[in-house]
């Protein structure tokens, strides 16, 4: 069985900081079928989950460091949907393959 990380592919993002922590991911970057870099504006995005601090059903306190966006980009002229993640704790950017 495959692992999850392996539908998972690194990434450049460009991304905005904003003054209440939240991220709002700009530009990615993405390495195509013949090795180019492809650049993509973010026209849209929704944040799925972000990091903080909850109970697991057992009672016992647990934290998450991982931000998941859904982001649409327009790709020769079609709008797509990308899934992506952001680890705080690496901070690396992941895009998601399963999706």
């Amino acid at each position: 069985m495959p692992s999850y990380s392996q539908f998972q592919k690194p990434v450049d993002v460009i991304c905005q900081h904003t003054a209440d922590a939240s991220i709002i991911p700009l530009k990615v970057r993405i390495q195509d079928e013949d090795g180019e870099l492809q650049i993509y504006a973010i026209r849209s995005y929704k944040v799925l989950s972000r990091p903080g601090s909850y109970h697991l059903p057992s009672g016992i306190p647990a934290s998450a460091h991982n931000w998941y966006f859904e982001c649409k980009i327009l790709c020769f002229g079609t709008e797509k949907r990308i899934r992506l993640f952001y680890n705080s704790n690496d901070n690396l950017w992941k895009l998601d393959l399963s999706h």
